[in-house]
């Protein structure tokens, strides 16, 4: 199962990747994105706020007791529990793990025994495996020579599930008022019309070696298989 997500992982960001690319290529040669139907930027930093604060949802709470059960069970393990240079004690009857909270507008700390905090350690190797796929669509933006760079919302950001459910922060994680979060989220996750806009985008190419308007071509066929391979005959 680890490897098929990290083919899940390895495919969406090259599939971003690409999004990324081309929108650097137009932005390098002074096109607005938009008027080539391509993705702004800050759209596709909306998504990413949106679809990795979802999936930090799926780890489940960050203090849980089910989590605990499952790691005495070994149903559960942290990434590489296997290994002996990475984990020199796989029992985690004795650590703890230091969770920061949200109360009352501030950041507090709360120590929570390893085991109960199973879902936050996975959940802290996750978010750095996103980090790297960041780094390398950070990098085609700087090889572009653009100033701009794309961002990882934080665990507390846009929560629904676990210590942070309903939290009001800004993308950074830092606390703020409500009233101000209600107000800014049409800056921080996708809108009405940013949806409307990226589905006016999906406009069908079948021209063999021909890719849409707003990715970039791959840098190779499927398989070996030059750009302009027929993979898919249409009668």
């Amino acid at each position: 199962m680890l490897m098929e997500e990290a083919f899940h992982m390895s495919v969406g960001e090259t599939g971003v990747g690409r999004v990324v690319r081309r929108t650097a290529e137009l932005m390098r040669a002074g096109t607005e994105p938009r008027s080539v139907g391509a993705i702004p930027l800050e759209i596709v930093q909306k998504y990413i706020n949106e679809w990795a604060t979802a999936s930090y949802d799926l780890f489940g709470g960050e203090d849980s007791s089910n989590a605990a059960t499952y790691f005495a069970s070994g149903l559960k393990g942290r990434y590489n529990e296997i290994d002996d240079k990475r984990f020199s004690d796989h029992l985690a009857l004795d650590a703890a793990y230091d969770l920061a909270l949200i109360e009352g507008g501030r950041t507090t700390h709360k120590e929570i025994p390893l085991r109960r905090a199973m879902n936050a350690v996975l959940l802290d190797d996750y978010v750095e495996d996103c980090r790297r796929g960041l780094a390398r669509w950070n990098k085609i933006l700087a090889e572009a020579g653009l100033n701009e760079r794309l961002t990882l919302p934080s665990t507390r950001f846009n929560r629904h599930v676990g210590a942070y459910a309903e939290a009001s922060t800004d993308p950074q994680g830092h606390p703020i008022d409500p009233a101000v979060r209600a107000a800014k989220l049409q800056d921080w996750l996708p809108t009405a019309a940013d949806t409307e806009y990226v589905r006016s985008c999906m406009i069908p190419v079948t021209e063999p070696g021909k890719v849409a308007g707003w990715v970039a071509p791959p840098t190779r066929g499927f398989g070996g298989k030059p750009l302009d391979f027929e993979y898919v005959l249409f009668h």
